[in-house]
Parts: structure tokens; sequence; C-alpha cells
């Protein structure tokens, strides 16, 4: 007898699993701002930020010269820096401020400003210094600028230093111009290019953020549709924790299994950034921050009253996460206080993982703490999903009660 009845429990909740799962699934693609943040921004998104950096650097940046020494020396460098694939110096300035003028009308992206004693002091054997000011709203200008005007100053400071050294043979100069000769190799970034330093981020972000405002969008919608403004409807199959969890949390997962698979495979082959990583190691990695994901996108869902608190609340955090986690950022730079905060968010070690193992053919056991990190995640953000439904359906079903009591008050005080 006790086994028919455990029988016929299972059954009831294995029954009512599926019915969640099937309702979560039809709203997600019923409801259209759910469809636009599960489907279509994973979809447009990368590949509009990947069109956006296909070229992964810029070259010929227009750039302005105001040239107060006005000797063959800094002709020379600024000759030197206009010769470089980098920078092209469309105008010479007489002054500072008609350069910044051009600068605000975006007639160039930088400055070169050569001050008055440049070649007084290289001449007196002293440092000197070249000023550059850069428009900060395109970092790709920034660095391009920087680059050229680093390399330049190198090279005619080599040329210096052998001039006055006096030596008698080639291989002095050489001594005296590098005397420890070094390359700058850039490691698992060949090109030196933006698009493989940081896309490859922002699509593990945008798995964790597209899922926040995806579920957050229909937990809103669920609260709108609800009476009581509960998260959990009047529902006789949404009478347990565990069924609406890993109902709710199977649809998710099953829709975000394909885009996974979109996102992080397939767009990186269409714009042909590096990945050198193995399915065997990426596809083991990748399920636990799904899981991750998800279950803290159903916890966070608990502050969401209504459609439109979602946008306010989750879409800022975006780029905030991108610094925090160490990529975008230099990891060792983050104060200690921020980087024990990033590790509330799966995307911290989903970023970190991602592109040890795809950029630089990392293997599981390589990336160790952020893989156990983000199973302890799936398990606490699952824990935390279970307490937060249960509450919606103890205070659902007060609400339910004290609503029967005031009708059956009504009742008998009419009668």
């Amino acid at each position: 007898m006790k086994n028919i009845k455990l029988k016929n429990i299972l059954s009831e909740g294995t029954d009512d699993l599926f019915y969640i799962w099937k309702q979560e699934f039809k709203t997600t693609f019923r409801d259209q701002g759910v469809l636009i943040f599960f489907i279509l921004v994973p979809i447009l998104y990368p590949l509009l930020y990947g069109f956006i950096y296909t070229n992964e650097v810029v070259r010929e940046i227009p750039a302005l010269a105001v040239d107060h020494s006005h000797t063959s020396l800094s002709r020379e460098y600024l000759r030197k820096v206009d010769a470089t694939a980098d920078v092209k110096i469309v105008a010479y300035c007489s002054n500072l401020e008609e350069a910044k003028q051009k600068l605000k009308e975006r007639e160039a992206y930088g400055i070169i400003y050569i001050p008055s004693e440049f070649s007084d002091n290289i001449a007196k054997g002293m440092q000197s210094k070249v000023t550059l000011y850069c428009d900060m709203s395109g970092l790709l200008y920034y660095k391009g600028l920087l680059m050229a005007n680093t390399a330049v100053s190198l090279d005619m400071n080599k040329n210096i230093k052998v001039a006055r050294a006096g030596n008698t043979t080639q291989r002095q100069d050489e001594i005296t111009a590098y005397p420890i000769e070094y390359k700058d190799v850039a490691m698992f970034n060949p090109t030196n290019g933006f698009a493989a330093f940081l896309i490859p981020a922002v699509l593990v972000l945008l798995i964790q953020q597209t899922l926040l405002l995806g579920i957050g969008l229909a937990a809103g919608t669920a609260r709108e549709h609800n009476r009581f403004r509960d998260l959990v409807p009047i529902n006789k199959h949404y009478n347990g924790t565990l069924r609406i969890v890993l109902g709710k949390g199977l649809s998710y997962f099953m829709v975000y299994a394909f885009m996974s698979t979109y996102v992080l495979f397939v767009v990186p082959r269409l714009f042909s950034l590096n990945q050198i990583g193995h399915a065997d190691d990426l596809i083991p990695f990748i399920l636990p921050y799904l899981a991750a994901c998800i279950f803290f996108a159903m916890t966070a869902s608990i502050a969401i009253r209504n459609r439109e608190t979602c946008m306010l609340i989750f879409v800022f955090t975006s780029v905030p996460l991108l610094f925090i986690s160490g990529v975008s950022w230099p990891g060792t730079a983050v104060p200690a206080f921020w980087k024990y905060f990033s590790y509330l968010f799966p995307s911290t070690f989903g970023i970190n993982g991602f592109i040890r193992i795809n950029n630089m053919g990392a293997t599981l056991s390589d990336v160790a703490f952020e893989y156990k990190a983000l199973w302890i995640q799936a398990g606490v953000y699952f824990l935390t999903t279970c307490w937060v439904y249960r509450w919606q359906i103890i205070t659902s079903r007060k609400h339910v009660i004290e609503k029967y009591k005031e009708l059956k008050a009504k009742r008998t005080t009419v009668l």
C-alpha cells in the first residue's frame, strides 16, 4: 500500500514538473520580451559586436601636430610618427588651443605636442619629452597613437645613444643600442587586436546577462498576472518547490543549450577568433556555468515586481561585471573588496575559465579552481532558488487563505 502511494506521489510530481516545464517553454516563445532576450539578443548582439571590431586594429589614425621646437630633430620625430602604419598627421597647428579646437570638431583623434625645449634638452644630455593628447572615446585610437609614439621615441633614443657613445665598431653600437635583445610577442593574440582580446569575455557575459533579463522579465510578467502579485501562480500543479525549480530550470537550460553552442562555438568561428581549446574540456566547463547562471537568475528574479524592473536593475551591471572579472581591467589592479565581490557572479569564473580553455589551450584540470567554483555556485544558487520559491508558495497560500476568510466573513454578514 505504501509503495502504491509513493508511486502515485512520484507520478503526480513528475506530471507537475513537465506541466511547469511546458508552461515556461510556452512563455519563452509567446512573450515577445522574453523571446528578445533569450533568442534575438544572443543571436544578433555577438554579430554586431564582432562586425564592429572585425578589423582588430585601426590604421592611419588622424592626428594633429604642434611643434614648438622647430628643429630638425622635432621634424624627424613627426616624420617618423607619420610614417608608421597606425598614425597619419593630417594638420600642423600653430598652438595647442587651435589643435584642441580641431580635436573637438573631430578632425583628428589625437594631438602630438613637442615643447620648445625638446632639442635643447637632448643637446644638453637631459631627458626630453613629447606630450600626447588623445580622444578617449575610442580606446583603439588611444592604443594606436600611444604605440606609434612609443616606438618612434625608443628608435630615436637608440640612435642618440649610439651617436654619443663614441664606439669604434658596429658590434659596440649594437650592444649600446640593445644591451639585452628582446622581442615583443603577444601571447594567444597574434594580431594584438581588440576583438580577439575582448569578444570571448563579452560572449560569456552575454549568457548570464540575457538569462537575468529574460528570467526577470518572465518573473515580472508572472507577478503582474497574479491577483496577489506573487511569483507562484494559483495552480494545483505549482504545489511543490522542487518541481517548480526543476521545471523552470529545465526549460531555460534547454533553450540555452542551443544558444550557448551558437554564442561560444559558432560566433568565434565566424570571425576567425582564436579557438585552440578542445570540446572535451569546453562542454563540461560550460555545463556548470549554465546551471549557475540559471539558478542565479531565478534567485535574483525575486526582486522583480513588474516587467520593466529587470531593465533598471540588471542592464547597467554588464560593464562593471566585465571590469571586475579581471579581463578588461588587470586582475592584479582590482581592489580586494571588488575581487571577492565578483565571486558572487558566475560570469567571473566563467569568463576566466572559458578564455583559458578556448584561447590559451588549457585543459579542465588547469581551470580546476574556476570549474569547482562554478559547481559550488550552481549548488548554492539552487538552494537559494528553492528557498525563494518555497517562501513564495507559503506566501501565496497565506493570501489565498486570507481571501477565503474575507469572502466567508462577507457571506456570513449577508446571511
